[in-house]
C-alpha cells in the first residue's frame, strides 16, 4: 500500500472503525442525542463543539489538494451552529463522515511526491504533515468526546 492510501486507512479507521484503539466517531456519535451533544460540562467544549472543530479543517485542506488557497482559520473553528434538534446534530455528525469520506478519496489521489511537497505556505510543512495531523487531531479531540460523554452520562 502506497503512503498516501495508508494516510487515507488511518484518516477513515479514526471515523468509521478499524483502527487499533477500537474507537471511531461514527460508533461513538451513534447514541449521543442532541441534548448530550449540546450539555456543557463544567468548562469544557460541548461534544457538538468538538465534532465541528475536528471536521472544521477538512474541506479547506482537501480544497487544497485540488490547487485552491487555504481558507481557515483558527479562530472561527470551534464556532459551532447552535444545535436544537435531533435532526441538526444528525445533520452534523452526518456531515462530518460524509465529509470525511471525501477527504479521504482526495487524499488516495495524491501522488507520492506530492506528499512531500509544500503544502499552502512553507509554514505549514508538507501534505504528509498537514494530513498525519488532521488524523492526530481527530484521535486527540475524539478521546476528548468520549470522556465527555462517559462524565455526562455518569452526572446524570
Amino acid at each position: 500500500m502506497k503512503t498516501a492510501q495508508q494516510l487515507a486507512k488511518h484518516f477513515r479507521d479514526v471515523h468509521f472503525g478499524g483502527n487499533w484503539t477500537f474507537v471511531n466517531l461514527k460508533d461513538t456519535m451513534a447514541d449521543i442525542s442532541w441534548q448530550e451533544a449540546t450539555a456543557k460540562h463544567l468548562d469544557f467544549n460541548t461534544i457538538a463543539t468538538l465534532l465541528f472543530h475536528i471536521n472544521y479543517y477538512v474541506n479547506p485542506v482537501a480544497k487544497v489538494f485540488q490547487g485552491h488557497p487555504l481558507n481557515a482559520s483558527d479562530t472561527v473553528s470551534f464556532d459551532c451552529p447552535t444545535i436544537t434538534s435531533q435532526e441538526e446534530w444528525d445533520h452534523l455528525v452526518q456531515k462530518t463522515l460524509d465529509d470525511a469520506e471525501q477527504f479521504a478519496i482526495e487524499v488516495e489521489k495524491l501522488e507520492e511526491s506530492k506528499l512531500f511537497e509544500v503544502f499552502s505556505e512553507e509554514k505549514y510543512g508538507n501534505y504528509f504533515r498537514n494530513i498525519a495531523g488532521i488524523i492526530e487531531h481527530t484521535h486527540y479531540h475524539l478521546g476528548q468526546i468520549a470522556l465527555i460523554k462517559k462524565m455526562i452520562r455518569h452526572k446524570e
